[in-house]
């Protein structure tokens, strides 16, 4: 009897909410939609321009001509980033041209913000800017793990580059100069 059930074919049309979709006329998304995609939809006349204004300099795409109805605009492109930015936004989306620069402007930001806080007299909180107290409470081992990855890396550093190479050769320098005496 089981099998019977599952092989009985069901008429969409007994299902509550089945081809809502159907008319256009009562998708809540049909306006938005003729609007929008002026080239699918034969009654509309033309795509809005933006639906957001243009107050400050954006950024935006070479394959599209104009810039995407909503786009944030809290951070505009400044400094060695922003021109790292510009440069990078002349190149298609597909090339690698493109997105390293991306990449370098992202930490050049971080660095000139930096600097702008310590210009301005204000210390940054790179430890709660960071999240180390969220990783130490919510995942203490591999904060640990990263902790002590650090510490070893710049002990290895220090060592490194306090070696016995300058005090040997002020020893060297020390005797031929004594000796000329």
């Amino acid at each position: 009897m089981k099998d019977n059930a599952i092989n009985t074919p069901i008429d969409p049309k007994t299902i509550k909410g089945w081809g809502i979709d159907a008319d256009p006329k009562n998708d809540p998304t049909y306006p938005m939609r003729k609007r929008m995609n002026a080239d699918e939809d034969p009654d509309s006349k033309s795509r809005p321009d933006n639906l957001q204004p243009v107050d400050e300099e954006v950024l935006k795409s070479v394959e599209r001509k104009n810039v995407s109805a909503v786009f944030g605009t809290p951070e505009p492109p400044r400094g060695l980033s922003g021109m790292i930015r510009r440069q990078a936004y002349k190149y298609p989306e597909n090339q690698y041209k493109r997105w390293l620069p991306l990449v370098l402007a992202d930490r050049v930001d971080v660095v000139e913000n930096i600097v702008t806080d310590l210009a301005h007299g204000k210390l940054p909180n790179i430890w709660a800017e960071k999240g180390y107290d969220m990783e130490w409470k919510y995942n203490r081992t591999a904060f640990v793990t990263k902790m002590a990855t650090i510490g070893a890396v710049t002990a290895g550093l220090v060592v490194w580059l306090s070696s016995g190479k300058k005090n040997k050769k002020s020893k060297y320098v020390k005797k031929d100069y004594l000796s000329r005496f």
